[in-house]
């Protein structure tokens, strides 16, 4: 189809196809765009004992968010932490019935899987999916082309699971994405994801967009990209991902912790953090990237922190970026970011800095 094939966690991966990056993203934002995201993994998880309750319970020990009481055909948004809480891996939790179905990033896909392994294996089946493709359909006009597929699409709110048949074969779908924008994630087997794939853009509505556009989306909506905005060295509070951590599993709630760092979690939600992810906006034309240092005096010499994702925002038209500052409370507006010897002033702002679509 054209891509520009590049290099990215052990797969190849198309950058952009041939209408390029700027109007792949902007085509989402207005219509409907087509993700290959295949290269994630798939995890499966039964328990061994049959009791469909023991899934959830165990996987509490691991991923501090509710799952005992996550409904069946619902999906929810956590991580794996580390001893001190630092992320090992955001990931999709599904609850459907029967079993729990994870979607994990392909850079940690085998950290995960070792790690459920270990710590869950003997009461938990857990398996990668390898007979599975994974695409996804995002924008405003994702529901109506779907529907033209599988009957009851509109049915679905964000975060809702229903299987449906294609071809004699079922076909996993959620209302979820990262893009910021409406649209559905589809698991189906790898035999019958061109066909399907084919078949959705066929209409005009939709385009292919690859890793360039995935990233500018993501980033507009201020969702971390693992790796970058979140790692091991950084815990969900830091990140600003309090939300995810419902009440159940906080001080006072009726499961309490239990989980890998929840010592540092919990100190963390109620006495603050050293160091925060904040939305920036530079002054000038000119984007501020990862890696970049940012100062609080136009000097340099007072370091407050680092660019963790940054580029130019096409439904913007103006530069952005994330980055993590020291200080629980800062108070400063505006910071200095390092560009070759020079500091440019970036203005602190709310994120996100463009609203969601969800269907709710």
């Amino acid at each position: 189809m054209g891509g520009k094939m590049v290099p990215f966690a052990g797969y190849e991966m198309p950058l952009q196809y041939k209408t390029g990056i700027m109007k792949e993203h902007l085509f989402c934002r207005e219509s409907a765009a087509l993700f290959d995201v295949s290269h994630m993994g798939q995890i499966i998880l039964r328990a061994k004992s049959q009791k469909k309750s023991e899934i959830a319970e165990s996987l509490e020990s691991l991923i501090p968010v509710d799952l005992v009481n996550l409904s069946e055909n619902r999906q929810r948004y956590g991580f794996l932490l580390n001893d001190d809480g630092g992320i090992v891996d955001d990931l999709m939790i599904s609850n459907r019935g029967e079993n729990f179905t994870i979607v994990v990033n392909a850079s940690r896909k085998d950290v995960d899987l070792k790690l459920l392994q270990s710590k869950l294996g003997d009461k938990l089946e857990i398996q990668m999916l390898t007979d599975k493709s994974l695409i996804a359909i995002q924008g405003p006009k994702s529901e109506e082309i779907l529907s033209n597929v599988f009957e009851g699409i509109a049915d679905l709110h964000f975060l809702d699971v229903k299987t449906f048949r294609y071809q004699g074969d079922n076909v996993e779908v959620s209302r979820s994405g990262y893009t910021g924008e409406d649209g559905f994630e589809i698991s189906i087997s790898n035999k019958l994801v061109e066909k399907f794939s084919q078949t959705l853009l066929a209409d005009p509505s939709v385009t292919l967009a690859g890793l360039g556009a995935r990233d500018s989306l993501r980033l507009e909506g201020s969702l971390c990209l693992y790796g970058q905005d979140i790692s091991e060295d950084i815990s969900p509070i830091e990140a600003g991902l309090t939300w995810a951590i419902q009440k159940s599993r906080r001080e006072g709630g009726e499961r309490e912790g239990n989980f890998p760092g929840a010592n540092n979690i919990l100190y963390q939600i109620k006495n603050g953090v050293k160091k925060a992810r904040i939305g920036l906006i530079p002054e000038g034309k000119a984007p501020i990237r990862a890696g970049t240092k940012l100062f609080s005096d136009k000097n340099g010499s007072d370091y407050i922190g680092e660019v963790t994702s940054g580029g130019y925002s096409p439904s913007l038209s103006k530069p952005i970026s994330m980055a993590y500052i020291l200080g629980n409370e800062n108070k400063s507006k505006t910071f200095f970011a390092e560009v070759r010897g020079t500091f440019l002033p970036v203005r602190k702002v709310k994120m996100p800095f463009m609203n969601n679509n969800f269907k709710r």
